[in-house]
């Protein structure tokens, strides 16, 4: 089963974001523990890093990186 849709993507400080979901949650996800990987080292650009944007289920930067539904959704917090 896929998490909720995400209709928008906020960046916050240090690495994190805060994710809208469609169903009304609101969830906030650390990037930081995925920048040790090869596929994310882009993103250590903080000004690349605030260039994502919501993509259905997941969300996407313009340089073609990606983060799994599931891990967004189960690796997030959510908020009040």
């Amino acid at each position: 089963m896929l998490p909720p849709r995400i209709k928008e993507v906020k960046v916050l400080e240090d690495y994190k974001l805060l994710l809208f979901y469609e169903n009304n949650e609101q969830r906030v996800y650390d990037m930081k523990p995925n920048l040790q990987y090869e596929a994310f080292k882009k993103l250590k650009d903080y000004e690349l890093f605030r260039k994502v944007h919501a993509a259905g289920e997941t969300i996407e930067w313009e340089t073609g990186e990606d983060v799994s539904p599931e891990s967004l959704y189960l690796n997030s917090i959510k908020q009040n």
